[in-house]
């Protein structure tokens, strides 16, 4: 499906890869609207992404303003592509000194993999209402991590939620299929971003030693080249791709 002239949300869209895949697709020639918690950071990505795109604030596991968020796309056009990056990394272990409680591990599922299925919940019935262009409908892209299958200790409820984001791209594509709506994760490995701001040098070091090829941390605009490249690539559909340089953690 091309870029050029379709609409596309993008959650956690203010920083980060959101930022990057939103930049990305207005070059292309799309209209974009990015949602994020922070009127700041907001207000910010609007500026620089200029006349083609638009901010909603809000929470993914916040249905009024998910609403707000399709009829604002709805504004810009027909919506034929979603990129679900809202989320974060969490750390900490079951058993220690510093304790993971149950509410935190809920918090983590919450907002990973509930808010990614309520994002996708709101913009399905969006989509399938738009004809066709060429063979898709429209586009759903997720993102998981290489901690859905090599998590490290202390990443038990982080993993979860970002295995648990992999497990329902399959059946999602499947039950879409008839929509023409594909469904693709991509699932990035060690990225050069605020996650790895309070890292030290010496264990960023030590971390690029793990790396088979390139031995570097990938670059958010490699992910946003990956997500544009889905978009345009109709036979990518149901699958959870690795974005980690062969990373296996």
């Amino acid at each position: 499906m091309q870029v050029k002239d379709t609409v596309a949300v993008i959650t956690g869209g203010t920083t980060g890869m959101g930022l990057a895949t939103a930049r990305r697709l207005v070059t292309a020639g799309a209209r974009v609207v990015v949602m994020g918690r922070s009127e700041a950071s907001g207000k910010a990505a609007a500026d620089e992404l200029g006349p083609r795109a638009a901010f909603v604030a809000g929470d993914v596991n916040d249905d009024d303003a998910l609403v707000r968020l399709m009829d604002t796309a709805a504004e810009l056009g027909e919506l034929r592509t979603l990129v679900c990056c809202a989320g974060g990394i969490y750390t900490k272990r079951i058993m220690g000194s510093r304790l993971m409680g149950l509410e935190e591990f809920q918090s983590v599922i919450q907002t990973n993999l509930v808010g990614t299925f309520n994002t996708i919940r709101h913009a399905v019935p969006r989509m399938s209402a738009h004809p066709l262009v060429e063979e898709d409908r429209g586009v759903i892209i997720t993102t998981s991590s290489i901690a859905a299958w090599d998590g490290q200790i202390g990443l038990s409820a982080y993993a979860a939620s970002k295995a648990a984001v992999a497990g329902m791209t399959l059946p999602l594509a499947r039950e879409l299929a008839e929509h023409a709506i594909r469904v693709v994760t991509i699932a990035p490995g060690l990225f050069d971003t605020a996650v790895l701001d309070d890292v030290s040098e010496r264990t960023r070091a030590a971390l690029r030693t793990q790396l088979p090829h390139p031995k570097r941390f990938g670059e958010i605009d490699e992910f946003a080249a990956l997500a544009e490249h889905v978009i345009g690539n109709t036979m990518i559909n149901g699958a959870s791709l690795r974005l980690d340089a062969a990373l296996r953690m």
